[in-house]
């Protein structure tokens, strides 16, 4: 079985990640979404909704299954019997940061990293901007699934 992990914050999930993700699942056996645990950094979403709408969203995809993980990714791949993480490139500057993780990973535990360029019309798109767009009132329709976009005027209507 050729499992493969896409790790990530996903806070919140776009139409980018998705697109990784359903790529991803095209291609191997099972796909694990892993949600990162960052408690030194201020989310939006919690982690459990970050789950919560990436479960809602993936649910279409038989082999796609949404974990949480802290730490080090190595360590999480070792866990799950893991050999390989697919990441979704946008632009030459994400290339040079996930550069040095890949070859990070492959040192610390032998996890090769794939790189997925994104689709061409995702290629500006970030979590950060998607929350910083909205929170200025714009529309970030058609960037995010429609789940996403309730929780996300919601969250900010709240603040």
């Amino acid at each position: 079985m050729h499992r493969v992990v896409c790790p990530g914050s996903f806070d919140p999930v776009t139409n980018g990640h998705l697109d990784i993700i359903s790529r991803t699942a095209g291609l191997y056996d099972e796909v694990i979404v892993a949600v990162l645990i960052n408690i030194t950094k201020h989310s939006l979403f919690s982690v459990d909704e970050r789950i919560d709408m990436l479960t809602e969203v993936t649910k279409g995809y038989g082999n796609v299954r949404i974990e949480r993980f802290h730490g080090l990714l190595v360590d999480f791949c070792a866990a799950n019997g893991i050999t390989a993480v697919v990441k979704g490139l946008r632009a030459v500057t994400d290339f040079e940061y996930e550069m040095q993780m890949a070859q990070m990973n492959y040192r610390l535990a032998k996890v090769e990293t794939l790189f997925m360029t994104t689709n061409p019309l995702y290629s500006f798109l970030s979590s950060s901007l998607v929350k910083e767009i909205a929170k200025y009132g714009g529309d970030v329709s058609g960037l995010v699934p429609e789940i996403v976009l309730d929780r996300l005027h919601t969250r900010l209507a709240e603040e």
